[in-house]
């Protein structure tokens, strides 16, 4: 990243974009989007909102992007129609709630406590015995750096970034989640190997802790003599395939206009400005303090906004109305980025490694075989999967809140059975099917490559063709490109 985008990354109060290492996200700053039908036929539940002519509530939205643990969920997960066989299922997940990134100035720091204990709330029914399972984490094998990682959060005082319990709580309901939706479809064989169950992070600790949670919630007590964890440096999971000039080039033009619109808000600089009155700072060096990531702390677990004692010893506190003023800047920013279409750009071009693996996964399982994987589970961060949500089309999807999760479920309808003319009944395999779910919501026929057109009466689900299609050719004809290396280098 250049020096020009890196200086409009720091000055960046909007959605995260473009993170190209593991340290990428302690740059950004994060946006603050929240987030009973029959399995087949009417179209489900949606995570898109609905149109209305209110503006949103930055409030209301602020709290569902804190993602709580304390209500229950519906979720489509492992729906299917009748005899369709599940083959595999890839999950992205962003880490659980995380102490702020950033301090405010001349405040004190949020008072939370970031070690585990079954007794505090929010508490989980597996927490115990999830605390006790991962002091046997040497057993596993971890791929440099990650053996050096701590595998639950360890502080009294968190530090800077790390996951708090509320945090492994959502990812532990998360994985009991999903080990209640895929149980009766025999996902996993009792002997599972280190290669049918696929465990991948950044070497970040809230993420490496996110998806030991999750993991353990799906599979409790899992042996870790059979789990191999894998390390992926940049949090676009790109692996070898990092290298595109083009991404960079659209990351630093989408900087250029949200810092246009930026400084064209004079509601946020009068905000500002009365927020570093108060605190008795320049208003340069609030803004760089990215207030708003520890604020929203404060909002998530309950906690009265921060004050100072300013002259005569009268107390001065910062207000959830300023709060908002900045959320509102922010809503603003993801409209405009989703018409101006730079993002999308980006975003194909970010998150194609990713979408190849997993097409390459899903051909593998849909062939069979014992290399094939079942359950794959990539623990990333906000930066990974809004890029995701951009590059597969579902644009409306809300910004991914604390413990978001994107699954990929691949299945095989019955096979047909057909009769030749004198001849004894033939049985074709039948065809593989994807499906894809957002925070539970099924979204199959939102994305760029199953519209709600595509549906149909016999065909609820999206056939892999189309999807192979999507991630090998389709998906680049928003850069006018037919292939991931012509879209990235051409000039």
């Amino acid at each position: 990243m250049g020096s020009a985008a890196a200086a409009l990354l720091f000055l960046s109060l909007s959605v995260n974009l473009i993170p190209t290492t593991p340290t990428a996200e302690d740059r950004t700053f994060p946006a603050l989007d929240g987030g009973g039908a029959s399995a087949v036929g009417k179209s489900r539940k949606r995570v898109f909102p609905a149109l209305h002519t209110l503006e949103p509530n930055p409030l209301s939205e602020a709290y569902g992007y804190c993602n709580t643990p304390n209500r229950s969920e519906q979720a489509w997960e492992g729906h299917s129609p009748a005899d369709y066989k599940l083959l595999s299922v890839q999950v992205m997940i962003r880490h659980g709630d995380r102490y702020p990134l950033y301090s405010i100035p001349k405040t004190k720091r949020p008072a939370i406590d970031c070690t585990l204990s079954p007794s505090r709330s929010p508490s989980h029914p597996l927490l115990k015995a999830f605390i006790g399972h991962m002091g046997l984490g040497g057993r596993g094998t971890w791929e440099a750096p990650l053996s050096s990682v701590p595998r639950v959060p360890n502080h009294s005082a968190c530090e800077m970034g790390e996951l708090t319990q509320t945090g492994v709580v959502q990812h532990l309901r998360n994985g009991q989640l999903l080990r209640q939706a895929y149980r009766r479809h025999d996902l996993l064989p009792a002997d599972w190997t280190p290669r049918q169950v696929w465990l991948e992070t950044t070497s970040r600790s809230r993420t490496v802790q996110s998806g030991l949670a999750l993991l353990y919630g799906f599979l409790p007590d899992f042996d870790w003599a059979e789990l191999s964890v894998r390390h992926q440096w940049s949090t676009l999971f790109c692996g070898a395939s990092c290298d595109c000039p083009a991404r960079n080039r659209y990351l630093e033009e989408e900087q250029r206009r949200q810092y246009k619109l930026r400084v064209g808000d004079g509601e946020l600089d009068r905000t500002y400005a009365d927020m570093a009155r108060t605190l008795g700072v320049a208003t340069r060096q609030l803004r760089a303090a990215n207030p708003v990531d520890s604020l929203l702390c404060h909002l998530c677990h309950g906690l009265a906004f921060p004050c100072v004692l300013g002259g005569g010893g009268a107390r001065a506190c910062l207000t959830t109305a300023q709060f908002a003023v900045i959320r509102r800047q922010q809503l603003d920013d993801e409209r405009q980025r989703k018409e101006a279409g730079l993002y999308r750009k980006y975003a194909v071009l970010a998150m194609h490694p990713y979408l190849n693996r997993t097409a390459a996964r899903m051909e593998r399982a849909a062939r069979g075989g014992a290399g094939a994987e079942l359950f794959a589970l990539s623990s990333a961060h906000d930066v990974t999967l809004a890029p995701l949500l951009s590059a597969l089309g579902l644009t409306d999807a809300s910004f991914p809140r604390f413990a978001a999760r994107v699954v990929f479920e691949l299945w095989r309808s019955p096979a047909p059975a057909r009769k030749g003319k004198g001849e004894r009944s033939k049985v074709k395999d039948g065809e593989p099917f994807v499906r894809v779910l957002y925070n539970g919501e099924d979204v199959t026929f939102h994305t760029a490559f199953c519209r709600e057109s595509d549906r149909r009466p016999r065909q609820p689900l999206c056939p892999l063709r189309n999807f192979l299609s999507f991630v090998r050719r389709d998906m680049f004809s928003v850069l006018n490109a037919t292939s991931y290396q012509e879209a990235c280098y051409r000039r």
